[in-house]
């Protein structure tokens, strides 16, 4: 006996199982002003083209009898139109593109071009800012069709978004190549921090060197961004060099992270300006040269002496640091003295200074924003790639920064009185 199959009837959670939350939010003013997008957009381009060809359309040739004005003299003819399709913040419309040829002085005729809509153009320059920003907003290049399929119906894919991404590079080039003469900088915050990258098809550590300057007014201002091997003499000896020979002028107070690499490149480009090691980094390197059970007690001597009230409390305090912890751990102890009298130049200064010049946290805030932002890829597509997202989470004013505190008092120029070093 023949086997009969019978097919299912579907269920509705089956059969909807492709729609989505929002597939049907109708909106009858978002619904009227798209079916209007391509009207005002040909009427637009046609305006155009009549102010080319000086006359509007149909319009009679100059001296003819029956024109109550005459006519200016014809420039050209049109000769029919192509189909575009044009993507922008009013979602994905087809539009009619009025093609003509104009004249030229040799005797000759040329393709019109309209300014309005570039050759090739499949999208507005605000769409592309649009999705540009979704993408730096901290969503990968998939998600972004996802996030932005309501207002452009799913007409934007991974490729599209990669190559929006890839026009921001022009911007880069040219931010890279700015001149700094009339930057009026007067202090430098420098750090690295390690990012993971694809090379050769294969994830890799890489370095980005960020540069931040203070101008006069105490306003923070990214200089720098350079991605390399690592932290290197040679890789920051680079980055400063390219500063300046772009014409930065000598600055009055570097803030660094203490690494060696750093240190070396500055005392072979700006020997004898007052340098300030960060007092964070500082802590991280005492905690390292200890056992966990002495992390607290070495944490509150510290903070005491670094945060102290003046600079003579600060002076007694790290003396007597020194002493304690070469008798219960004199690594501690070395590590601190490593540092000399640069891990305490931020005294120098007026004390509403000392907030902003004890660290390079300015930097370190910029770190983590920018981790936070590309959590979403653990891997960046490449070394070039990272450093331009870096710089540009802050040239779309996604990430801002503020000034420094004691700002008022930035012309105040670091007392030369080093600290008394011996305990």
């Amino acid at each position: 006996m023949k086997r009969v199959t019978t097919t299912p009837e579907l269920s509705p959670s089956t059969t909807e199982i492709n729609s989505h939350l929002f597939d049907d939010w109708f909106d009858p003013i978002e619904s009227g002003i798209r079916d209007r997008v391509r009207g005002l957009i040909e009427e637009m381009i046609r305006g155009e083209l009549d102010a080319a060809l000086s006359r509007p359309r149909y319009g009679r040739r100059a001296g003819h009898a029956a024109d109550s004005v005459v006519a200016a003299v014809v420039s050209g003819h049109r000769h029919g139109s192509r189909v575009r399709t044009l993507t922008g913040t009013f979602g994905k419309t087809e539009i009619a593109v009025p093609r003509a040829r104009l004249n030229t002085s040799d005797g000759k005729t040329t393709e019109w071009k309209s300014q309005a809509l570039r050759n090739y153009q499949r999208r507005t320059r605000a769409a592309d800012a649009l999705i540009a920003g979704t993408y730096l907003s901290g969503t990968n290049t998939r998600r972004v069709r996802r996030a932005l399929s309501a207002l452009f119906g799913g007409a934007v894919g991974k490729d599209t978004v990669s190559r929006v991404w890839r026009k921001v590079k022009s911007d880069w080039d040219a931010w890279n190549a700015r001149s700094l003469a009339d930057e009026p900088i007067v202090r430098l915050i420098l750090d690295g921090t390690v990012v993971r990258v694809r090379l050769d098809r294969k994830a890799t550590s890489i370095s980005l060197l960020v540069v931040i300057g203070v101008r006069e007014d105490g306003q923070k201002v990214l200089l720098a961004i350079k991605q390399m091997g690592g932290e290197s003499t040679e890789a920051w000896r680079s980055v400063l060099d390219d500063l300046v020979k772009r014409g930065l002028r000598r600055p009055e107070l570097l803030i660094v992270d203490g690494g060696a690499g750093l240190e070396s490149a500055i005392a072979a480009v700006w020997d004898r300006v007052p340098v300030q090691r960060c007092t964070v980094h500082k802590h991280r390197n005492l905690l390292a040269h200890a056992p966990e059970r002495l992390h607290d007690e070495i944490s509150a001597d510290y903070k005491d002496m670094i945060y102290a009230d003046t600079r003579e409390e600060i002076e007694t305090r790290r003396k007597a640091f020194i002493r304690k912890w070469r008798l219960k751990h004199r690594a501690v102890a070395d590590s601190l003295e490593e540092a000399g009298d640069r891990l305490f130049t931020f005294t120098r200064l007026p004390p509403d200074q000392w907030r902003s010049v004890r660290t390079t946290n300015a930097i370190e805030r910029l770190h983590e924003e920018f981790k936070r932002r590309i959590k979403t890829q653990t891997v960046l597509p490449s070394a070039d790639t990272a450093a331009m997202l870096f710089w540009a989470l802050l040239a779309s004013g996604q990430i801002n920064m503020r000034k420094v505190d004691g700002w008022q008092g930035l012309a105040t120029k670091p007392i030369d009185q080093p600290f008394e070093l011996a305990a």
